[in-house]
């Protein structure tokens, strides 16, 4: 019988979270140590982190790079983690590097542990020229804190996982801060002052070259007929730039992006121009994704998340009201979230994230909130359901569905086929 390594990670608890880098580094010696025979880009942030990752990762694919790409969450199966050149390593071969790395290391690693050096081992095996490596949890007790990266990224701070990183965005950017290493450039997003401050102090002490962005994006952009999809089409640093994910907050990141290619080709020696045409080809589902001519499904799951989405909306559909269904874990602030999208919403219904073991708001308890920003609402425990009975009210108008990237994945398994999302 063929090892399956999708069975060994459902043995793993996703959601324990051990913060320290002293087993990671353990099981990477373990390994031989393959982070040393790669180059890495570091992003973390509290928002931001995927796009950002999805859109140099196109980038650098589009400048004749082999990448390889480690993001989390997934959305419909484990194996999006690992992107070889914007494509989900196979079925065949994650198991054969899952079986590898088993018989190194046992069952002794907590499920991020595993799944962080069983990128790199893969990522080495097939002998990337780059890597995009997204931070789990916050930077510097994170798994992926082990490497030394040739540029990091951090994208914004803003308050989330409070319980495990500190209830102040100062707290919060020194967790995020952590990735800092001496001498290593760092490019940012528009960030607090407090934040700003923390990370600025550690980026001294690091001597570390600090990039922020240029200049700032336009308020609006025009929207022209892509290849597959509409692109926002905007003026940035006197260059006309084609990006195919929509919404301000994608000008934002891609300012971050646009930042790190220009310290990038100059280090690694790519041209500049041909990364940032491929701009209008990046893919990233889960995120202001629309799936057929009335959802949009946004995997926002904290306040600034949801404030993004409402600029969005704004932006593309001035004036419009929507349906909302909606889904929280526990820990999330649901209460600010609810009152975002209450901004444009007409109705909720009110689901959980999917069939995840980890605590969730009841969708009683959301109704509540809604009723506080005078929406009306309805609750329905089953995602799929909930998706249903929006798609039939009697108004045809479109949908938003927000909350968990984990219920964006419930949606996308059921309505897209999967290789729409397992590849960029």
């Amino acid at each position: 019988m063929s090892f399956d390594t999708k069975d060994l990670f459902d043995k793993l608890d996703m959601y324990s979270i051990r913060l320290g880098l002293e087993s990671t580094r353990e099981l990477a010696h373990l390994a031989g140590n393959p982070e040393r025979d790669l180059r890495f880009i570091h992003i973390a942030g509290t928002n931001g982190k995927g796009s950002t990752a999805a859109m140099l990762e196109r980038t650098l694919r589009g400048a004749g790079l082999k990448t390889g790409l480690y993001t989390s969450p997934h959305l419909i199966d484990i194996r999006e983690r690992f992107r070889v050149n914007g494509k989900s390593i196979s079925q065949e071969s994650f198991d054969r590097y899952g079986e590898e790395l088993y018989k190194i290391a046992g069952m002794r690693f907590s499920y991020f542990e595993f799944a962080t050096v069983l990128a790199l081992r893969i990522f080495k095996a097939e002998k990337c020229d780059a890597v995009i490596w997204e931070t789990g949890l916050g930077g510097r007790l994170d798994a992926t804190n082990i490497v030394t990266p040739e540029l990091c990224i951090i994208t914004n701070i803003a308050l989330d996982h409070m319980s495990h990183l500190g209830n102040t965005t100062a707290l919060i950017a020194a967790e995020k801060a952590g990735i800092l290493k001496p001498g290593v450039p760092l490019v940012h997003g528009k960030l607090p002052a407090d934040a700003k401050e923390v990370i600025y102090t550690k980026a001294r002490e690091l001597d570390v070259e600090i990039h922020p962005c240029r200049g700032d994006v336009p308020e609006t952009a025009r929207i022209i007929a892509g290849e597959n999809v509409p692109l926002q089409q905007f003026t940035y640093d006197d260059r006309e730039i084609r990006l195919a994910l929509p919404g301000k907050m994608q000008r934002e990141n891609f300012r971050i992006v646009y930042e790190a290619l220009d310290v990038l080709s100059k280090m690694w020696n790519f041209d500049f121009e041909t990364a940032i045409a491929a701009l209008e080809k990046v893919r990233w589902p889960g995120r202001f994704q629309k799936i057929g001519d009335r959802i949009i499904l946004d995997g926002g799951h904290n306040p600034d998340g949801t404030e993004a989405l409402a600029a969005s909306l704004a932006e593309l559909y001035p004036g419009e009201r929507f349906t909302t269904v909606y889904a929280a874990f526990a820990d999330k602030n649901a209460q600010e979230c609810v009152a975002n999208l209450s901004r444009f919403t007409d109705h909720f219904i009110f689901t959980s994230p999917g069939t995840w073991n980890r605590e969730s708001f009841a969708p009683a308890k959301l109704m509540e909130f809604a009723a506080n920003n005078n929406v009306s609402s309805d609750g329905c425990p089953d995602p799929l359901e909930a998706v249903k009975q929006a798609l039939e009210l009697p108004s045809s108008r479109r949908i938003i569905i927000s909350g968990s990237l984990y219920l964006a994945g419930e949606v996308l398994q059921a309505h897209l086929p999967p290789e729409e999302t397992l590849d960029l």
